[in-house]
């Protein structure tokens, strides 16, 4: 689909968006990706940073048409209409030339129809692709055949859609292919193809150590090349700078990139990627520390390393009994109303080492501030009472939660985890405040209306109303749009927080019910005033649900580093839990993450949230991915493990989060396998120690040990990613850098399965070692032969 990459709302434009805070030019560019023929509208301040962008000058391109407007720092790029592939623009700034790989792609075409049974008077088709909105793509029936058609253009990529038929939601009934979505039913799938038959790649071979230089060696996979690859081919930037000449050497299909030893100091990043033919391979990426390939162990923290562990601090341990005191209200169950978790708790849990012994290198902290002593009705019916234990009703905007403890307590939490480590990371309520907040007691203006004008409810109206929209009647929403002074305050009580605290970041809350507008600010206050005094970088995470457009529009230098992935966690959910599903379905919804955010990418990967019915649940059988009734089985028969296989499910799709690119983030009570339904059902107080059972036990054993892996094998954190196999019961995939190579095989059968792996011709790997039980195994001809117990997962080192 088109779209308007990293500005979708032009009107939304930071301000003094020509003048941001200091870049040395060393952090990488993140590629563009442009359709042909049609023009895209950028922010500079989107695509890199700088202290000032008053001398920016854009060199012409033979291919794409760039109209430079230096008054707003905006710029318009069209490629020729028959243009596709890879190249790079080269731009001109304080004295610096820097380059941006561009990726261009011709789209292909899909007509949706659809034969309503009776007369209809509209019918629409929402998707993914259109952040699911119900009007802004109707179908017409211009012959009068009864047929309703709608022909849209789409880049490769696996989309779920549903027709909207008189305000009814329908599957495509033509569309055997479906999938369960959250809400309890289910939404069709459409996998549009690459445009080219042929696959590409560009393989990570290994690297050589000269006396003067590096030598980085690549092989461009392609099954029949028309004609002999020429450096041109090559893309390949150090930092944002490509380099040309020497720099770069091909023979056959094979390519060596030298680079001199004298600058590559400190932490440095090649990229690199093939256009051959107008069909492009995705960029490699190699961080480099000190002339070498990092491995994790020598070059400093980057958030690729991070393996972070999300916390209720009402649920997680009770480390001050003096602090829990339940809100005293008879219409509140004891689920809703606090249970006594503190910061005191996670405190002590640092402190005697839990987090250690997990391997988890970051915590996200569910929100500290001072929330309300009220009790308050859901809107949805039946309007059951809750607290703000979660920490989402805010009351005060600096000040700690009494049940929780105070700003010295949280201060000491983070000391205390930065000396062993671990990085925190704070969740930030930008989106709204509870109704007794001063804020919105004492600036009315600064928030938008509930009432909208056809006289409903402006609540929880998800996408129809995404940047207005209230969560509860008592949960005021701010008005950035027209209030400036929210804005600003909002972005620097960010600031404060981070400053007061010492935290590394933020988890961000409800990203797409707020405009891009406020995460221009909000970043370009923390480059300014919080980064430069630190050493860790900082590193923001936001949570939307939506399309891969939406999504990706928050993620940019401008705004946030990334998102969590839900997009692929529903796809993985739905694949490892359905028989039958193939693992194909995976394998291409990651290749679109991979193509949209590139596969070194800082997307979070999940397996539970506190928004989303526990995995364990699921595998257990206590709940179908389409149960319309989650919530109610949560309150009236909550599940427990009945099935000790279902410990095995779980381990599965831990090996498999532990070892995709992106950044693993368990929910807390994931390494025991906790289970539960719908919130509140799923956010179960934490148990520790004596309090588990011996299938608890062992899985929390098997979590450590995969963590470990993740944090030892640096091709599971900065690798690329290579599919070999993918059928209804196996998935096997590769994760190279220059340092190693691993493969991945996971059997989600339930039966034993044997398969024949065949390896890319151009490895010279012999041997397979199983990183946990350390057998070995030899690669016969670029053949390896497995025998794989069922549902199990292996993680092999080839040697």
């Amino acid at each position: 689909m088109k779209r308007t990459q990293w500005l979708p709302v032009l009107s939304m434009l930071m301000l003094n968006a020509c003048t941001s805070p200091s870049s040395h030019f060393t952090e990488p560019i993140p590629p563009l990706r442009l359709i042909a023929g049609q023009a895209d509208t950028l922010l500079i301040s989107d695509m890199f940073y700088a202290d000032r962008y008053d001398s920016l000058r854009w060199s012409p391109h033979p291919q794409i048409h760039i109209d430079y407007q230096d008054d707003t720092c905006i710029v318009i790029l069209q490629p020729a209409a028959d243009f596709e592939g890879l190249t790079a623009l080269e731009l001109h700034l304080h004295g610096e030339v820097m380059h941006i790989p561009v990726f261009v792609d011709l789209l292909q075409r899909h007509t949706f129809r659809y034969r309503p049974s009776r007369p209809a008077r509209s019918v629409t088709v929402m998707g993914s692709f259109n952040n699911w909105n119900r009007r802004s793509h109707p179908l017409t029936d211009p012959d009068g055949d009864g047929v309703y058609e709608l022909t849209l253009p789409f880049e490769p990529g696996r989309y779920e859609y549903k027709f909207v038929v008189d305000g009814a939601e329908l599957i495509d009934p033509a569309n055997p292919d479906k999938v369960s979505n959250p809400f309890g039913s289910y939404n069709s799938a459409l996998t549009v193809r690459p445009r080219h038959p042929d696959t590409v790649f560009l393989h990570q071979i290994g690297h050589e150590t000269r006396r003067d230089s590096l030598k980085l060696s690549f092989f461009f996979e392609h099954p029949d090349p028309p004609r002999a690859l020429r450096p041109a081919d090559v893309i390949a930037l150090v930092d944002n700078r490509r380099l040309t000449g020497d720099a770069i050497r091909i023979d056959g299909q094979r390519i060596d990139i030298l680079l001199p030893k004298s600058e590559l100091k400190g932490m440095h990043w090649l990229r690199a990627a093939v256009s051959f033919n107008g069909q492009a391979t995705l960029l490699q990426t190699v961080p480099l520390w000190n002339g070498q390939p990092a491995d994790g162990r020598r070059n400093p923290f980057t958030w690729h390393d991070a393996v972070l562990y999300s916390i209720i601090i009402d649920r997680f341990f009770d480390g001050d009994p003096a602090n829990s005191r339940p809100i005293e209200d008879p219409r509140l169950p004891e689920k809703t109303n606090y249970q006594g978790g503190d910061l005191q708790g996670i405190l002590q849990k640092i402190e005697e080492g839990y987090f250690d012994s997990l391997g988890v290198n970051a915590l996200w902290i569910s929100p500290v501030n001072d929330n309300t002593e009220k009790a308050h009705p859901e809107w949805p019916p039946p309007h059951r009472y809750f607290s703000g234990y979660h920490g989402y009703w805010p009351v005060h905007h600096q000040r700690v939660d009494e049940h929780f403890g105070d700003l010295e307590l949280l201060r000491r939490l983070v000391k205390t985890a930065h000396e062993r480590g671990i990085r925190v990371l704070l969740d930030f309520i930008a989106n709204h405040v509870h109704e007794d907040h001063p804020f919105f007691r004492e600036h009315r203006d600064w928030f938008g209306s509930v009432e909208l004008p056809d006289g409903r409810k402006n609540i929880r109206l998800w996408d129809e109303y995404r940047l207005t929209t209230w969560f509860e009647p008592f949960l005021p929403s701010f008005d950035y749009i027209g209030s400036e002074e929210a804005l600003q305050t909002m972005a620097d009580n960010a600031v404060w927080w981070l400053e007061q605290t010492g935290a590394d970041g933020f988890r961000h809350d409800a990203v797409k019910h707020i405009p891009n507008r406020f995460w221009r600010t909000l970043t370009r206050k923390l480059r300014q005033r919080v980064a430069p005094v630190r050493e860790t970088p900082l590193f923001q995470i936001g949570e939307t649900f939506g399309g891969y457009d939406l999504v990706q529009s928050y993620v940019n230098p401008g705004q946030l580093d990334g998102q969590f992935n839900f997009n692929v966690f529903y796809t993985a959910r739905q694949v490892f839990l359905t028989p039958g599903a193939d693992f194909a379905i995976l394998r291409d919804e990651l290749a679109k993450t991979h193509r949209v955010y590139g596969m070194n990418h800082l997307m979070g990967n999940i397996m539970d949230s506190h928004d989303q019915v526990r995995y364990m649940a699921l595998a257990d059988g206590d709940l179908a991915l389409d149960s319309p009734d989650a919530t109610e089985i949560g309150w009236q028969q909550p599940p427990q493990v009945d099935d000790p296989q279902s410990y095995d499910k779980v381990r599965l799709y831990l090996t498999y989060l532990l070892t995709i690119p992106g950044v693993p983030t368990l929910y807390y009570g994931d390494e025991i396998g906790m289970t539960g339904a719908a919130d509140p059902d799923n956010r179960r107080f934490m148990r520790f120690g004596e309090a588990l059972n011996d299938q608890e036990r062992a899985l929390l054993a098997a979590t450590r040990r995969l963590v470990r892996l993740r944090r030892r094998h640096s091709a599971l954190r900065y690798g690329d990613f290579y599919p070999v196999l993918a059928d209804t019961a196996v998935f096997a995939y590769l994760r190279s850098d220059m340092n190693e190579r691993l493969l991945i095989v996971l059997n989600k059968s339930t039966q034993p399965q044997s398969r024949t792996l065949r390896l890319p011709a151009m490895y010279p790997e012999k041997k397979a070692r199983d990183l946990l039980t350390q057998n070995s195994y030899i690669i016969d001809n670029q053949h390896l032969q497995l025998r794989l117990a069922p549902m199990s997962g292996r993680i092999f080192r080839l040697e």
